[in-house]
């Protein structure tokens, strides 16, 4: 809300001041050399002013709309689990809840849910799509920078219906670290590279269990 108010002052400050040129202009009977020396001045400031609050329009960038995830804070681990394996994921699911612009993460390995954690959606059975399925074929992450215009969105009916982005960033080769973002085009490069860092370090302790 800041940043917002000092792009627009510029425009403000220059706006009002050729207005009050204006008028000092129109209530003046007899203008000088002086004078109108002093009125061509102050518009070209005026202009560069309104100019230079249009540029910060335009090159501050605009920070993505966040939205309330429709469904339920929940924290749900796959029961058969080794007790060091529940461990491990609980780290690395709260390091990503709280560091990063994630509000929902599902981890599916060898065919089954083992970790759903933040905002749950109702459905928690996740069936490998077209997506999911690149993704563990290829070995490498796919990021959806803005899920509702991508027709693939509907193979995610287990993240949040009003989810904004996804990653699905590969787990060693049988497994994916699903995560689901509430604003759109949030994750940036560093938050990609913490979160293959991650997905690297959960494949050697999955793989050991």
């Amino acid at each position: 809300m800041t940043n917002d108010v000092l792009r627009r002052l510029p425009i403000v400050v220059g706006g009002l001041g050729a207005v009050l040129l204006l008028i000092n202009r129109l209530l003046t009977p007899d203008i000088t050399d002086s004078q109108a020396r002093a009125d061509v001045l102050g518009v070209i400031l005026s202009a560069v002013l309104i100019l230079i609050g249009l540029l910060w329009q335009q090159v501050q960038p605009r920070t993505p709309d966040a939205v309330q995830l429709v469904g339920e804070e929940g924290f749900v681990l796959a029961p058969d689990l080794p007790e060091t394996v529940k461990t491990e994921l609980a780290w690395a699911s709260h390091l990503l809840l709280t560091n990063t612009v994630t509000r929902s993460l599902v981890i599916y390995y060898q065919g089954k849910v083992l970790l759903r954690r933040g905002i749950l959606a109702e459905k928690s059975e996740v069936i490998p799509r077209a997506i999911v399925k690149r993704v563990l074929e290829k070995q490498k992450p796919v990021y959806l920078v803005d899920l509702k215009v991508y027709p693939g969105r509907v193979e995610f009916d287990y993240l949040p219906e009003n989810t904004q982005g996804v990653i699905c960033q590969p787990i060693g080769k049988e497994g994916v670290l699903i995560l689901g973002a509430n604003a759109p085009r949030s994750y940036t490069k560093q938050d990609e590279t913490w979160i293959a860092g991650i997905a690297d370090k959960l494949a050697v302790t999955l793989d050991e269990a």
